[in-house]
């Protein structure tokens, strides 16, 4: 047995509370081990002199590590615990001192594992909808013009068109409510919003006024109808919060402007001189840009000005969460703080940070709920464009994402082929209809919420920004395609299973042709299988077709 690969961290994704009385505790050992795991546990005050054993499950194969897990229902909650292995030949403990083939139980307390108390605020609490939620993406410029009676002065690109980065086609909120039956009978329960704020762009990330809502998109009015329509129909509603960073024609950076160290805002940024300047760049941008200046979030003052506008759109709009754009480039101590004031406001909203890596340290119950899974857009890209994996390969990694969080934060995720920053999924696929249907059957199937970019359902192409953001095509939405009936019925198959985290397997046919996803749901039960390759391949009897899926609910073929 490989001892360099056992891993097991308390207080962790390895180890983690879903309840006042119950534990997940999980174990990391090696892909070529073929072991048993216990885990021998009790009250850190009775474990010298007995306790209870549990025989562990191999819950996820990653591409070197194998993951264990239990979960454990406790009548006292300070728990102690000592794992034990069988390799096959020996059997092992393994506690803070390692592996090691005896232990004492009566000297315990110096080193088993413990989790000394179950606190009501350790326990990270899923917030209950967004497990069942379908995203839908949109950037509003591009989506759908609803207000007929607006200025329409600014608009520069005509319906259609392929757009640069200056191009405004007049999409606004108006035109979102007026196509929320077509959104909802795709079977979308939720909408994701790019910013709604007063800006000068066409994308709304360079804000002046976070009071306003910019006159290109409508007013608070627009807002409120829009999301009184949503809830009506039993739909929620995610806006961005850009956070990070702030136009430079905002009152605060202008009056910095004007009065330099002089101003009572000039803490509020990270400037290195009196005044800011552009030539040579003195302050911290976003990004390199020189016109978006950086908040600086660990400035007390900065996090109350933020956190009121945060809270203001929860109480005077009723909105259901909050996209952190650019959030790993702001202070945790900010993110505690947002977390604690958000969630006061209202419980239910959820918080989804925008991180492109791992984020396991965002993800303790403290700062976000969730993340926008990009590590699992990648994984989806390798396999299905790029050709980087086979179907072994692909179910290792997304085993390996999945074990970077905990399950209740793996039910949260924000999952996504695509979005506004990146190139249309569709393309990168070099435009194959069944590779991206397959891909979407993925997307529905693993734990968190699919979020699909508008126009996907209609075959919208489009490389990297601004070129992803094209208008929506509505004379294709009006055809009877093939994708649209997919996504319907993958909303269904989400909606009548009632997925759960605990339950899931990913795995591959012998041979890496055939991807296998299996999910537990509270209602049924279902099983995707897709083959990427250009034979037909067989998993356990099934046969699949080149580049193509099956999707079984409860055993039968839908």
């Amino acid at each position: 047995m490989n001892q360099h690969a056992l891993q097991h961290i308390p207080d962790s994704s390895y180890c983690f509370p879903v309840s006042d009385n119950k534990m997940i505790l999980k174990l990391r050992a090696a892909c070529d081990d073929e072991i048993k795991v216990w885990v021998l546990y009790e009250s850190k005050y009775k474990i010298g002199e007995s306790h209870k054993k549990k025989q562990m499950e191999k819950e996820l194969t990653g591409k070197l590590f194998n993951y264990y897990s239990v979960t454990l229902e406790l009548a006292d909650t300070r728990l102690a615990y000592v794992f034990y292995i069988y390799d096959g030949k020996d059997y092992y403990y393994f506690s803070e001192d390692g592996l090691t083939k005896s232990y004492d139980f009566t000297k315990g307390y110096y080193n088993f594992f413990q989790y000394p108390y179950i606190n009501e605020n350790d326990v990270l609490k899923r917030v209950d909808w967004i497990k069942d939620a379908c995203f839908y993406q949109i950037f509003i410029d591009r989506f759908a013009i609803g207000d007929k009676d607006k200025n329409t002065d600014y608009i520069n690109l005509k319906w259609g068109e392929i757009p640069n980065p200056k191009s405004f086609a007049g999409g606004d909120i108006k035109g979102i409510i007026e196509k929320l039956d077509y959104i909802k009978d795709l079977g979308f329960n939720a909408l994701y919003l790019t910013p709604i704020f007063q800006a000068p762009s066409n994308h709304k990330y360079d804000t002046v006024d976070y009071f306003e809502i910019d006159e290109h998109f409508g007013n608070k009015e627009d807002l409120k109808n829009l999301v009184s329509e949503l809830h009506k129909r039993g739909m929620k509603i995610v806006l961005d919060a850009v956070f990070n960073h702030v136009s430079e024609l905002n009152d605060k950076f202008q009056d910095v402007i004007k009065k330099g160290k002089a101003s009572p805002y000039y803490k509020w940024f990270v400037i290195d001189g009196d005044f800011p300047c552009k030539e040579p760049l003195n302050y911290e941008v976003f990004a390199g840009c020189d016109y978006m200046p950086k908040w600086n979030t660990s400035n007390e003052e900065v996090q109350e000005y933020l956190i009121s506008i945060a809270t203001y759109y929860i109480n005077e709009f009723d909105i259901d969460g909050w996209r952190l754009d650019v959030s790993d480039e702001v202070s945790h101590d900010f993110w505690r703080r947002f977390r604690k004031d958000v969630k006061a406001a209202k419980d239910e909203v959820v918080i989804i940070g925008e991180n492109w890596h791992d984020a396991s340290n965002y993800l303790r119950g403290d700062q976000y709920d969730s993340i926008m899974n990009y590590a699992f857009t990648k994984a989806a890209l390798d396999y299905f464009a790029y050709n980087k994996m086979d179907a072994k390969m692909v179910a290792a990694k997304l085993n390996d994402i999945l074990a970077r969080n905990t399950d209740t934060v793996n039910d949260m995720m924000l999952n996504l082929l695509d979005s506004h920053d990146t190139d249309r999924f569709f393309s990168e696929v070099s435009e194959d209809r069944d590779k991206l249907k397959a891909a979407l059957c993925l997307l529905y199937l693993f734990p968190g919420a699919p979020s699909v970019f508008y126009g996907t359902e209609v075959y919208t192409p489009g490389g990297y920004d601004p070129d992803c953001r094209r208008c929506m095509d509505w004379r294709a939405a009006t055809e009877d395609l093939d994708v649209k009936v997919l996504i319907k019925k993958l909303s269904d198959v989400r909606r009548e299973c009632l997925f759960e985290y605990a339950g899931t397997r990913i795995e591959a046919s012998e041979d890496g042709r055939i991807l296998a996803v299996k999910r537990h749901g509270k209602v049924s039960d279902a099983e995707l299988l897709i083959n990427q390759t250009d034979k037909a391949g067989i998993y356990k009897n099934i046969e699949v077709k080149p580049w193509k899926y099956r999707l079984f609910v409860d055993g039968g073929e839908i």
